[in-house]
C-alpha cells in the first residue's frame, strides 16, 4: 500500500505526485546516477565491499550525496537533511531515484550515502530481499521490535539507521467530516461499533493486506462491503468518497489535501498499522560517524507527523520548492541559521 508495501515487488509507489523539478546535482551525484544504472534491479544481497563495511570503523566523510525517492515527503526530508549537513560542516548535493531496487544497493555502496526512510516498510523490504518474497513481515505497529529487526536486516549491508524521529507515515482512513459527525466517529473502533456498512477507496491489495480489510475486519469488526480499487489516496479515491460513492478512503497520515475534499482521518485507536516512522539510513563506512546522526537526530527531535502534512501542504497545493519549504522550517525552528 503507501509509498512503498509488497515485499515480493520491493519498489517505492508514490503516495502524491511531486510537480517534475530539475535535480540538484553535483559532479559526483551526477556521476552516481549513471553508476546506478548498472547496479540493476536484481541486486539480491550486500555487496563484497559492504560486507567489508560491517566491521569497519564508522565513517565521516566531508563530501555526503543525499538521496530522495521523489515524492514531495522524500524530497524535503531529504533537503532538511542536506541543509542540516551542510550546516553542520559537510558538502552534500542531492540525487534523486525513486526505485529502492536501485538507490538500496547504491546506499550500500557508497554511492548515496544518506536516505530518509520508513522503519516498518524498510524492514519489510530488506526481509524480503534478503529471505525471499515469501519472508514473514519483520516490521510491525510496535516501534521497539521494528527497529530492532531493522538494525539486525541492515547492519550486514554496512547501513546504519539512526534513531527514529516523532513523525510518523502510516496508512491511514478517513471518512467525510459530515459522516464523521453524523454517525459521532472518531476513531476506527467507533466506526465498527456503528455496525455501519462501508465500501472502501484503495489499491486493489488492499483486500489481501493484513493492515486493510482484512485488519479492519478482524480488530475493528468493521463491515467491508468492497473495495473500489482507485489506489491510494489518489484523487479519484478521495473524490469517490467526498461524493458518497465509497463511504472511506485508504490514505496516509501526512496526506496534505484531506481538507479541500472535506475529509477527516479516523484514530487508528487499536493500532492495526505498523510503525512507519520517519528515520535515517546511512552507509557506515562514509557517514556512519556522530557528526552525521547529530545534525539529523535535532531534526528527528522537532519534526512531528503535523509538520510533514502542512510542508506537503505547501508543495503540492501552494507550488512552493522543497528546499524553500525545508529552509523556512527549519529556521523558523531554529535549527538552521
Amino acid at each position: 500500500m503507501r509509498r512503498r508495501t509488497a515485499p515480493a515487488a520491493p519498489t517505492l509507489p508514490s503516495r502524491r505526485t511531486a510537480r517534475a523539478r530539475p535535480a540538484l546535482l553535483s559532479r559526483r551525484a551526477a556521476l552516481a546516477t549513471a553508476a546506478l544504472l548498472a547496479l540493476g534491479a536484481c541486486a539480491t544481497g550486500p555487496s563484497l565491499e559492504s560486507r567489508g563495511q560491517v566491521t569497519a570503523p564508522p565513517g565521516d566523510s566531508r563530501h555526503l550525496t543525499i538521496g530522495s525517492a521523489g515524492f514531495t515527503e522524500s524530497d524535503l526530508l531529504a533537503q532538511m537533511y542536506a541543509q542540516l549537513l551542510d550546516q553542520a560542516g559537510y558538502k552534500t548535493s542531492l540525487l534523486t531515484v525513486a526505485n529502492r531496487e536501485l538507490y538500496e544497493p547504491a546506499l550500500e555502496s557508497g554511492q548515496i550515502d544518506v536516505v530518509p526512510e520508513y522503519a516498518a516498510t524498510l524492514a519489510d523490504w530488506l526481509s524480503a530481499k534478503t529471505h525471499g518474497a515469501d519472508a514473514p513481515p519483520a516490521g510491525s505497529p510496535d516501534l521497539g521490535a521494528t527497529m530492532k529487526a531493522l538494525r539486525a536486516l541492515a547492519a550486514p549491508r554496512g547501513l546504519t539507521v539512526l534513531p527514529p524521529g516523532r513523525a510518523v507515515d502510516q496508512n491511514a482512513f478517513a471518512v467525510t467530516a459530515a459522516y464523521a459527525r453524523r454517525h459521532h466517529l472518531r476513531t476506527l473502533s467507533d466506526l465498527g461499533a456503528s455496525g455501519l456498512k462501508v465500501r472502501l477507496a484503495a489499491g486493489d491489495e488492499c483486500v489481501r493486506r493484513p493492515y486493510c480489510a482484512p485488519g479492519l475486519k478482524k480488530v475493528y469488526g468493521i463491515h467491508i462491503t468492497g473495495i473500489d480499487p482507485k489506489g491510494v489516496g489518489t484523487t479519484q479515491a478521495k473524490r469517490a468518497v467526498q461524493e458518497g460513492r465509497d463511504q472511506m478512503v485508504l490514505t496516509t497520515t501526512t496526506d496534505a489535501t484531506l481538507a479541500s475534499f472535506g475529509l477527516v482521518l479516523l484514530a487508528d485507536d487499536k493500532r492495526v498499522q505498523n510503525a512507519d516512522y520517519v528515520v535515517p539510513v546511512v552507509n557506515r563506512s562514509r557517514a556512519g560517524g556522530a557528526g552525521v546522526a547529530k545534525a539529523l537526530g535535532r531534526l528527528g527531535d522537532v519534526l512531528t507527523t503535523g509538520d510533514l502534512a502542512a510542508m506537503n501542504r505547501q508543495v503540492d497545493s501552494w507550488r512552493r520548492l522543497p528546499a524553500d519549504v525545508a529552509r523556512a522550517y527549519l529556521k523558523d525552528k531554529g535549527l538552521l541559521k
